[in-house]
């Protein structure tokens, strides 16, 4: 329950992004922006960075966990934002909003395809439900909102290879793999769009960016990896899918944007979706592996066996620990314990 509590609420923040750059569009040009919502991430999480250095808390840079990371800053922090924000320019910030329901879809089927991740027939159920949802969403705009639904879905696509990456780094914390995201990602759009786009910047614009980065990238980031390294990429992303609902509703609230029916009947299935997802779980016999990683946890799960004198089993914290090898059966989700195939 607690993975679920952080994916809804990075869905949150990060639905504030859309209705945010659709304003923000309007005094910096799409790669400057994305550019400065990245760095913003870094800065955001930039003091829980100094806390880990001060604790000395150990990073493993193994060949997997880099190309893992560089993945996910290639196809997530520096390709995605873009054509999100090109697709703002062409459509209404609750359009774009409601399409990125698409990135739900294209991370279950790439955990699947690609990463083997368990999906039983609920969960199947629950994505071709999130697909309807989507595709009742975008009938609605007709042949005109076309070049914006392509954009958004290259956003989607490039944020579920991203999901899928992310969600099997164990080597740093998420607050790491956030901070490196976001200098390399930011740093990267912010030079190419200095080089390519007109540029007269001015501190108000630069300062909100760099605001809405740190809570709408940065600790919506953090919180989301902390959810899909305990739930898998799949359902930490279907519950993230949430937040297009969300930012329709903040797109109608701050920006006074018409709130349709349709988009509340499919706000209903994509609820109703998310509930039968979190039933998907399955149990069968399987071996665990000796191994050292990082990540948030408790000692109530019967994979964390390591002792803290005085604190409680329920307590969750994050520091590196070692697993002993160890083989038994319960009901369990694609979490970063779970990546087996069944």
């Amino acid at each position: 329950m607690f993975a679920i509590v952080l994916a809804v609420l990075s869905a949150m923040l990060f639905a504030g992004a859309a209705p945010a750059g659709k304003v923000m569009l309007a005094s910096l040009p799409p790669f400057q922006l994305a550019g400065l919502l990245y760095l913003g991430a870094a800065l955001g999480v930039a003091p829980l960075i100094v806390k880990s250095a001060v604790a000395k808390e150990p990073w493993l840079f193994s060949a997997k966990t880099f190309k893992r990371l560089a993945i996910a800053l290639i196809f997530g922090g520096v390709l995605a934002p873009v054509f999100l924000l090109l697709g703002l320019k062409a459509a209404s910030a609750s359009s774009v909003s409601m399409w990125l329901t698409l990135e739900a879809v294209f991370t279950a089927v790439i955990a699947r395809l690609v990463f083997r991740e368990h999906l039983g027939k609920i969960g199947w159920l629950s994505v071709l439900m999130t697909t309807g949802a989507a595709v009742l969403l975008c009938l609605q705009e007709g042949v005109s909102g076309l070049l914006a639904g392509c954009l958004s879905a290259l956003a989607c696509l490039c944020w579920g290879i991203d999901n899928n990456s992310t969600a099997i780094i164990d080597g740093i914390s998420p607050a790491r793999i956030t901070f490196l995201k976001g200098l390399a990602a930011g740093g990267t759009n912010f030079l190419i769009g200095m080089i390519c786009e007109p540029h007269s910047l001015t501190a108000v614009p630069v300062a909100q960016a760099l605001l809405v980065g740190a809570s709408a990238y940065g600790l919506s980031l953090t919180l989301y990896i902390t959810a899909a390294q305990q739930l898998g990429a799949t359902r930490s992303q279907m519950i993230f899918a949430t937040a297009p609902f969300f930012g329709v509703l903040f797109s109608a609230i701050f920006l006074n944007e018409a709130l349709m029916p349709v988009q509340v009947i499919a706000g209903a299935v994509m609820g109703l979706a998310i509930y039968l997802l979190m039933r998907d779980q399955h149990a069968h016999h399987h071996e665990h592996e000796e191994m050292e990683h990082i990540h948030m946890h408790s000692h109530d799960d019967g994979h964390h066996n390591h002792t803290h004198p005085g604190q409680p089993l329920t307590l969750r914290h994050s520091h590196w620990h070692r697993h002993e090898p160890t083989s038994h059966s319960h009901p369990h989700w694609p979490d970063l314990h779970h990546r087996h195939s069944h």
